[in-house]
């Protein structure tokens, strides 16, 4: 069941609020600018506000860090230029256990690039069905019709391109030629039909 808006805002007061100067001096430390502080701290107040219930926050000060740094960090993932010493900053914050570790979360963003490249040089059919399939989540029937392959095509290519990316994550240096190699079989035999 929500919670009132009058109890959040009473939770707010005595949980978040006396928080608020040590968020800051935290955020001091990312940037000069103090428009950009209240930019995250309103933002972060809009997050609180935003919530039906409260009850699950157990530790209102970590609480507050944990969504002020979160929204850090998106401002940083979207920003085209990042200072570094904004990085070693945000790295440097650990209110929560629970948060993995900086070099956990960039370990898990080169592994998720380096998926992304494999994708990007698996055959163009494989790839289209692999992203409709395993990314979005497309049935076989909807991908089957709108690429009209059958049901069958369409779960041989979701499991080569799996075979293929997992491959590569292996390490297997030949993946491109493994690739290329499967690509030029299959144009052979659409060839020769």
């Amino acid at each position: 069941m929500a919670q009132s808006r009058k109890d959040i805002v009473a939770w707010v007061g005595s949980h978040i609020l006396p928080h608020e100067a040590a968020v800051r001096a935290w955020l001091r430390r990312w940037t000069s600018r103090d428009q950009d502080i209240d930019d995250v701290i309103q933002e972060a107040y809009c997050r609180l506000a935003a919530m039906d219930d409260v009850t699950h926050v157990t530790n209102g000060r970590a609480y507050m860090f944990q969504t002020t740094r979160n929204i850090v960090l998106e401002q940083v993932r979207r920003s085209k230029i990042v200072r570094i010493d904004n990085v070693t900053d945000i790295g440097s914050l650990s209110v929560l256990d629970e948060a993995p570790p900086m070099d956990q979360v960039v370990a898990g963003a080169r592994e998720l690039q380096r998926v992304e490249q494999l994708i990007e040089k698996l055959p163009l059919k494989c790839r289209q069905i692999f992203v409709l399939r395993r990314i979005h989540g497309v049935s076989q029937r909807e991908i089957a019709q709108m690429l009209g392959v059958t049901q069958a095509v369409v779960e041989k290519q979701a499991a080569r391109g799996l075979r293929l990316i997992m491959k590569g994550l292996e390490g297997d240096e030949n993946l491109e030629t493994s690739v290329g190699e499967v690509g030029e079989h299959s144009r052979e035999r659409t060839r020769d039909r």
